[in-house]
């Protein structure tokens, strides 16, 4: 654990000690993105996810990608404008809006939202999906907005998961509709004594001893290449590291870590990865061998190789984006709280289905799909 302590570490001296000023700027940061997330999701996930899913899951996709991709962008904002986090990105440079499957690292519980600046930059973040645990769906606000992104929720038990994985994936397969699936094979984010443990299984059971990373379970991704390899463009494999602390979820919302985060992309095409499962597997715990080879070297050097492949984003473009989501969502917050009793009705009647919709993993089924449905029972 050594070269992985002299880089960055979840414990140690922070980039910037939590002010009071910093707390209060936190604050009405996390209050500014949930107000705008609910705003979001009443307003136009309602219309663009449900409503319009009614008659068409393509353009009912392409609404929800144009509108929330405009919301997400206000993440990426927070962690590399407000907080001045430095984001590097290094490998190769992939071309934009590709369909594409992404495995990853998983460091700490924010890997996930760092992705977020690559999608956009590549003009994907409307269409990034996760799958992630199922606890996360509960989430107030924000649980409702992985429903509507069509984030795959998972138990982590294989034979609980399968089923609801390969449902899911099954929608996926319209070459038409962009597409980023993120998934972290290690399942669970890495601590030094998940790391000891793993040490122990792999030393058991004749697998690699990884000190960066954890040993990879290979069952969701093969149902992913099995479900999705005919309509992908491509694997990317990502790998994170973080200078000079892992930061957690607080720590990004007041800005006190991390100084910088560094993203190596590799783009992988599917004819390079096996079809049977056991040689997918053994693929793949071959790629988290090498990656955990590339943390050493970054643990110890300070940085990935080949640095520089995406550009920072000008305060122009990002002004271009934030202006008309602010007034968007202005418009809508005085709409619901100062006007026509009929907003407040329509906003407690969305929210009451969003909520059990999130809950029972509920979708609207298009008329042409009940259509064919019956005339085929009759």
């Amino acid at each position: 654990m050594e070269d992985h302590k002299r880089v960055s570490s979840t414990e140690g001296k922070r980039r910037h000690e939590l002010t009071p000023l910093r707390a209060c700027r936190g604050l009405m940061c996390l209050l500014v993105l949930l107000s705008t997330a609910f705003i979001m999701l009443v307003y136009f996930g309602f219309l663009s996810a449900v409503m319009l899913r009614i008659f068409s899951i393509h353009y009912s996709r392409k609404a929800t990608s144009f509108f929330f991709s405009a919301w997400l962008a206000l993440w990426p904002f927070l962690f590399e404008k407000i907080n001045k986090t430095k984001v590097v990105f290094s490998g190769e440079t992939v071309p934009a809006r590709e369909r594409v499957l992404l495995i990853a690292n998983h460091r700490t519980e924010v890997d996930w939202m760092y992705l977020w600046d690559l999608a956009l930059r590549k003009g994907s973040l409307g269409c990034i999906k996760y799958i992630l645990k199922s606890t996360l769906m509960k989430l107030p606000v924000f649980g409702w907005g992985f429903h509507i992104l069509e984030f795959i929720p998972v138990e982590r038990k294989w034979e609980v998961d399968e089923s609801t994985m390969r449902q899911m994936l099954s929608t996926f397969k319209d070459p038409q509709d962009p597409l980023w699936l993120a998934l972290f094979p290690e399942g669970t984010d890495f601590t030094e004594q998940k790391c000891i443990r793993n040490q122990k299984y792999a030393a058991e059971n004749g697998l690699p001893i990884l000190k960066n990373v954890l040993l990879p379970k290979t069952k969701g991704f093969c149902a992913c290449l099995e479900e999705l390899r005919d309509c992908l463009d491509a694997v990317y494999d990502i790998t994170i590291g973080y200078k000079h602390r892992c930061p957690s979820f607080l720590d990004n919302v007041f800005g006190v870590d991390p100084s910088e985060v560094h993203i190596h992309v590799q783009r992988i095409p599917l004819d390079n990865i096996p079809t049977s499962e056991d040689k997918i597997s053994s693929w793949l715990m071959d790629t988290f061998r090498l990656k955990d080879e590339l943390l050493s070297n970054f643990y110890i050097q300070g940085h990935f190789p080949q640095e520089g492949t995406e550009m920072e984003i000008s305060t122009e473009k990002w002004l271009v984006n934030i202006v008309p989501v602010t007034a968007l969502i202005s418009i809508c917050i005085y709409l619901t709280f100062f006007s026509s009793i009929w907003f407040k009705m329509y906003v407690s009647l969305v929210c009451a289905y969003l909520a059990s919709a999130t809950y029972f993993n509920i979708r609207p089924v298009p008329f042409f799909a009940l259509s064919k449905l019956f005339s085929s029972m009759y």
